[in-house]
């Protein structure tokens, strides 16, 4: 490992920010940047060297690479926040448009909506993941969701609970069940996680994190969030009887009066079962 990897891994260690998928998604960030700054001749790096010519090198890297605008935003954070642990802050403009970065436009163009393989699925040798992944794809939940899932806690007659510890934002939620096959699935998950999460007992939740991407990724099990959005969508269609914008259906503006407020209730529960708060938020996943 190089110096400025080990050193970045070091610094997260004694900073344990947010959850731990957002410590292992920023340590994963971080040691990518170390190896992209080495790429780009910047060597015998120390965290409290970087310098307003290391950020500029890495933006205009990523720019060249046609890096979408949500993942620089995402970057241009995880750059933010090892400024900070290093009291360097003043490298780091405050305004994303300083360095040639828009808004990131929220309504999608193309469906993301992902239909889980079940032949694909089928090769996760560890019935834990495998569970974790149906959850995610029933009740349209996070990652970090469906492996804390508690099924003793959560399940609650006709709605599964999110504590606020499992949640993004720290915020929990309900979920409605809605179908008998959710509710084969539910009792599947109490049976094996008994009166516990979906970690095995010898593990703790990093460790199991460690394994979900490493045995999804082996089994060709990519971009999981896919499933939120086709969550999202079979929602919308269950609650107007529509097809929605981003996956063929009429757009806002083509929509009637009646249908335009229809398409409005369901994207504010579709919104709120994925644990959003606002419902400009559903167009990301349905479209406008």
């Amino acid at each position: 490992m190089k110096d400025l990897n080990h050193q970045l891994m070091k610094l997260c260690r004694q900073n344990r920010d947010g959850s731990y998928s957002t410590q292992a998604t920023r340590s994963r960030m971080l040691d990518l940047i170390a190896n992209q700054l080495h790429a780009l001749g910047f060597r015998h790096m120390r965290p409290a060297s970087l310098k307003p010519k290391h950020v500029d090198g890495l933006i205009a890297h990523w720019q060249e690479q046609g890096i979408s605008t949500g993942t620089l935003k995402n970057r241009l954070s995880v750059l933010r926040w090892w400024a900070k642990k290093v009291n360097r802050q003043s490298v780091m403009r405050r305004d994303n448009t300083a360095y040639g970065i828009g808004p990131k436009t929220c309504v999608a163009k193309i469906s993301k909506a992902l239909m889980l393989d079940n032949n694909k699925l089928a090769q996760v040798n560890d019935e834990y993941i495998r569970m974790s992944v149906r959850l995610q794809a029933a009740f349209g939940l996070r990652r970090e969701e469906s492996i804390k899932f508690q099924p003793l806690y959560a399940m609650q007659g006709d709605h599964i609970k999110l504590k606020s510890s499992w949640t993004k934002g720290g915020r929990p939620r309900t979920v409605p069940i809605t179908n008998e096959g959710q509710r084969r699935l539910l009792a599947e998950v109490r049976a094996l996680a008994r009166g516990g999460a979906l970690i095995p007992p010898q593990l703790n939740y990093v460790e199991q994190l460690h394994r979900y991407e490493r045995l999804t990724r082996k089994a060709g099990l990519f971009r999981l969030h896919g499933l939120r959005h086709d969550y999202a969508q079979r929602r919308y269609l269950e609650l107007t009887g529509l097809v929605c914008a981003v996956g063929g259906g009429l757009s806002s503006k083509e929509q009637n009066p009646e249908q335009r407020a229809l398409d409005y209730e369901a994207r504010v529960i579709v919104s709120r079962e994925l644990g959003h708060s606002r419902e400009a938020i559903s167009a990301a996943y349905l479209g406008r």
